[in-house]
């Protein structure tokens, strides 16, 4: 089981962002991408990880990967929603199935983005679900 780490924060009341993907590139590339736009990101590669990450400190955004070791459900996504319900949620998935999509819209994600993505078009996804980010 990986914890998360967190990179280094460069400005304090940058977004925060939690990247949650276990193929450690895609992960690494999407944390990095995000970090060079200022964000403060923390990574994971588990839904365990993920847990504890939005359990002990609130997220702007998640970039949630719909299939983990751990995880091939919609289950973290609904854990996410009712711990962190201010945060804006991003699926990114290679099954995008009709079932998926309508059950991820159902529990409030921000955006369904299939893999594989363009490394810019998710960044600046990111930026526009954090300037959208939930007041409750």
């Amino acid at each position: 089981m990986r914890d998360f780490s967190r990179a280094p924060v460069k400005n304090p009341h940058a977004l925060r962002v939690l990247v949650v993907d276990d193929e450690p590139l895609i992960r690494w590339s999407v944390a990095e991408t995000l970090f060079d736009r200022g964000y403060d990101v923390v990574q994971t590669g588990d839904a365990s990880g993920a847990r504890r990450a939005v359990g002990a400190d609130p997220f702007d955004v998640v970039l949630l990967d719909y299939r983990l070791p751990d995880s091939d459900d919609l289950a973290l996504l609904e854990t996410i929603r009712v711990e962190s319900p201010a945060t804006q949620v991003i699926m990114m998935t290679a099954f995008g199935q009709p079932e998926v999509v309508r059950g991820a819209l159902a529990l409030g994600v921000y955006s369904i983005v299939n893999k594989p993505f363009e490394l810019q078009a998710l960044a600046s996804l990111v930026a526009e679900a954090g300037a959208t980010k939930k007041t409750h």
